[in-house]
C-alpha cells in the first residue's frame, strides 16, 4: 500500500496547522491518499489544545518576549512548545486497518511505527502501558505525563501526540523532541506564583526528555525523519512515496492561514464554548 510522504521543512505555526487541516480535507473528499508529513517550526511556537483556555493557561507576554508564536490546534490535549523537534502528522481514513480502532487502539498502531524508527537509531524507547492522570499541581504543558501508548525513554516522555477525527478521517500529529529547554517552556506557561514555576523547572526534567540528551553524536532533523519513515513503513506495512503539495493544497493552506492567525480562533473560540 502506497501512502504519500511529505517533508515540508520549517514553517510558522499558523502555516503548519493550516496545512494539516488542508491535507485532512483532501483525504476526506478522496482527492488524496493517506499521508504522513514531517515538519519543523520557525519561529518557535506553542500550540494550544483545542479545548484549552489561552488566557488561563498560557503566559502570552512571556511568549512575546521570547518571540514564540501561539496557535490553537485542531486536536485536544495540553499545550506543546515546538522548537527543537521533529513533528509528524498522519492523516488516513479511520477505517483503514493500519490505524483503525478506538483512539487508544490507533494510538498504539501509530506509536509502534515511532518506536521502530527510534530503535533503528539505537534509542531504547518503549511505549507507556497506560495514561497517567494529571497531578494536582500539573500545568498546561503536554509533556508533563505520557498518555496511553505514547513513547517514553527511561520512563520519561519523549514523544507527545494528539488526535482528532472528522468525517471518517483521523489526523494525528505529534512531537519528537531533539532537545529540551525547560526555562523556555516555563516562560510560556502561566503559573499561579513563582514558587510553583520554580518547582516546575526543577521537576520537569524527571518527566520528559529529548533524544540528544542520550546520543553520543547529535541527531538532526533529517536524520530523525529518515528513521521515522523506516519505522512507519515497517510497522504500518506501507510504502511512503515522496510527494509535493498539489496546487489545491497550497491554495487551501493559504486560505486557512487566516483562520489560524486570527483572534477568533486562537483566543475567542474557547470563550464561545464557555457561553454555549
Amino acid at each position: 500500500m502506497q501512502w504519500r510522504l511529505l517533508n515540508t521543512g520549517y514553517n510558522s505555526g499558523p502555516y503548519n496547522m493550516a496545512l494539516d487541516e488542508a491535507l485532512m480535507r483532501q483525504v476526506i473528499d478522496g482527492s488524496s491518499k493517506p499521508v504522513i508529513r514531517f515538519y519543523g517550526w520557525q519561529p518557535a511556537c506553542i500550540t494550544l489544545g483545542y479545548f484549552q483556555d489561552l488566557d488561563k493557561e498560557i503566559d502570552v507576554p512571556g511568549c512575546r518576549q521570547r518571540g514564540i508564536d501561539i496557535v490553537r490546534r485542531l486536536t485536544g490535549g495540553r499545550a506543546v512548545l515546538h522548537h527543537y523537534e521533529v513533528t509528524y502528522s498522519l492523516i488516513a481514513p479511520e477505517l483503514d486497518e493500519r490505524v483503525s480502532g478506538t483512539i487508544i487502539q490507533s494510538y498504539l498502531k501509530i506509536s509502534r511505527g515511532l518506536v521502530a524508527g527510534l530503535r533503528s537509531l539505537d534509542i531504547p524507547v518503549d511505549l507507556a502501558p497506560h495514561g497517567k492522570k494529571p497531578e494536582a499541581d500539573s500545568t498546561a504543558a503536554c509533556f508533563e505525563a505520557p498518555s496511553w501508548h505514547e513513547v517514553v525513554l527511561n520512563g520519561k516522555k519523549l514523544v507527545g501526540s494528539a488526535q482528532t477525527r472528522k468525517k471518517g478521517v483521523l489526523l494525528q500529529h505529534g512531537s519528537t523532541l531533539l532537545d529540551l529547554d525547560v526555562d523556555e517552556l516555563a516562560d510560556t506557561i502561566k503559573f499561579k506564583n513563582d514558587k510553583i514555576k520554580d518547582r516546575f523547572r526543577s521537576t520537569f526534567p524527571a518527566k520528559a526528555c529529548a533524544i540528544n540528551q542520550f546520543m553520543p553524536e547529535r541527531l538532526d532533523f533529517n536524520q530523525t525523519v529518515s528513521a521515522l519513515v523506516k519505522g512507519f513503513e515497517q510497522e504500518l506495512k506501507i510504502d511512503l512515496i515522496p510527494d509535493s503539495l498539489t496546487k489545491l493544497e497550497i491554495e487551501s493552506t493559504a486560505e486557512l492561514i487566516n483562520k489560524y492567525s486570527s483572534q477568533e480562533w486562537n483566543v475567542k473560540l474557547r470563550n464561545k464554548k464557555k457561553r454555549a
